[in-house]
């Protein structure tokens, strides 16, 4: 059965799909008049989409040119108008959600993240844990595995796109703009370095979804030194399920030591029944010799 979302929570939704509506139509007619403009022979330079227009109506454009761009500029600025109108009605609709100022205290994630997320979650006790949130959200890698083999691929996309680019959109601000001492930056940085910046930011818009979801049900505020000592204390405990899968490698070689007199026992048993000769018996203590070997590495080896 589906989630029905809560009152408040469907007009918050609501106001924002008019706003990526709005979000959505000003890009169009940005890149029409872009292209409008390189057609002509002409190149506008990059800025930002506020003052868009101001740089058109300043650039030296041919008559021609500026007849077609002039009727997309008056709905540019008329979509402005409206981008106001329903950004103030999403601040009206946020001071009724205490949590939105809540999730705003992380780097990178304002109003609109925020309200994107409360939108999209309604309440944080749906939710299992933060796995269950990113898979919720589409940003955890599809699978399909066959045969004891793990095939993992791109993240499954699932769930609402809108929250899904609201997250990723925080992962870039993070990484550009957070504080250099933020651990969420420290750590998009490693994966960054590791695997590459693509695979970093999504890896870290998963995150950062868990990190809302956590501070959305325990209701405090973003705590840098909290989220940084709970990291080091999972590092530590996976340093110690590494050192359980060593000691548990290092039984399964004592018991397969243990194990390999019977065998070879049985096998002596089989080469004399088989073959009947001295030499093919001397052959397999040869053999017999390298598999202990191999069972007892030298101190050192690996």
């Amino acid at each position: 059965m589906a989630h029905v979302l809560t009152p408040a929570r469907r007009r918050l939704r609501a106001e924002l799909s008019t706003r990526n509506a709005l979000v959505e139509t000003r890009s169009q007619y940005v890149t029409t008049i872009r292209g409008l403009v390189r057609a002509a022979g002409q190149m506008l330079p990059t800025c930002a989409t506020e003052s868009f227009g101001r740089i058109v109506r300043a650039a030296e454009l041919t008559p021609e040119t500026r007849m077609l761009v002039t009727p997309l500029l008056e709905v540019l600025d008329a979509l402005a108008v409206q981008f106001v109108a329903v950004e103030t009605r999403l601040e009206t609709l946020a001071r009724t959600e205490p949590v939105v100022a809540l999730l705003a205290t992380v780097p990178g994630v304002g109003l609109i993240v925020a309200c994107t997320f409360v939108a999209n979650q309604d309440e944080a006790g749906r939710f299992r844990d933060a796995h269950s949130v990113g898979s919720y959200l589409g940003l955890v890698p599809c699978e399909n595995s066959t045969g004891g083999k793990q095939r993992l691929g791109a993240i499954t996309k699932q769930g609402n796109p809108w929250a899904r680019v609201a997250l990723v959109q925080a992962a870039h601000s993070i990484l550009r703009a957070s504080p250099v001492d933020d651990p969420l930056r420290i750590w998009a940085l490693a994966v960054a370095a590791r695997r590459g910046k693509p695979i970093a930011v999504v890896a870290l818009a998963r995150r950062l979804a868990g990190v809302l979801w956590a501070i959305w049900r325990s209701e405090r505020p973003y705590d840098p030194r909290r989220l940084a000592a709970r990291s080091a204390a999972g590092t530590r405990g996976g340093r110690r399920g590494d050192g359980r899968a060593r000691r548990s490698t290092d039984g399964h070689l004592r018991r397969r030591a243990e194990d390999l007199p019977a065998h070879h026992a049985a096998a002596r048993a089989a080469c004399r029944v088989h073959q009947g000769g001295a030499a093919r018996l001397f052959s397999f203590e040869a053999v017999e010799e390298r598999s202990i070997r191999w069972t007892h590495p030298p101190s050192g080896a690996t």
